[in-house]
């Protein structure tokens, strides 16, 4: 499997943006060759087969997705693209205080990849902003176990 890693950022307040920047830290201390993509005007084009991909997005107002990733799910939902030969993982941020939303921006693209034939490696982090953990410290110890673990998969 490739060392290439692409991080799909959707946020609102930039706390996903930097999430994904201590992955991206973590990831090329472990020889990745890492990118971070902000969904703002990504096409479902850009999805590719070899790179590893990370969506890393928060979820806001009512479990939505946030505003600069909405056109390109929206965008991925119409085209149904085939991702069969896709490989990624989901850091999920949210906040149990909105209990029947909590991290649905996340889930939602989980659901959409797995739905378009993508398939996820690891489980899907969610972290809780109510934890009192900063979601960077938890972004950083999953994305080590996550690519190690995506490694021994291929």
């Amino acid at each position: 499997m490739s060392n290439e890693v692409k991080i799909l950022v959707g946020t609102m307040t930039g706390t996903a943006e930097l999430v994904a920047d201590e992955i991206v830290d973590v990831l090329e201390d472990k020889g990745a060759d890492v990118e971070v993509l902000l969904m703002d005007n990504l096409k479902p084009d850009a999805l590719t087969t070899g790179p590893l991909y990370i969506i890393c997005t928060s979820t806001y107002g009512q479990g939505d997705i946030p505003d600069n990733a909405q056109d390109f799910y929206e965008a991925l939902e119409a085209a149904a693209p085939d991702l069969s030969g896709l490989h990624y993982g989901v850091f999920a941020l949210g906040d149990r205080t909105y209990m029947q939303t909590f991290c649905f921006g996340g889930k939602k693209f989980d659901e959409l990849f797995a739905k378009l034939g993508a398939k996820r490696l690891g489980d899907r982090r969610e972290h809780d902003a109510s934890s009192g953990e900063l979601p960077e410290d938890v972004a950083a110890e999953w994305a080590e176990e996550w690519y190690e673990g995506s490694l021994a998969a291929a």
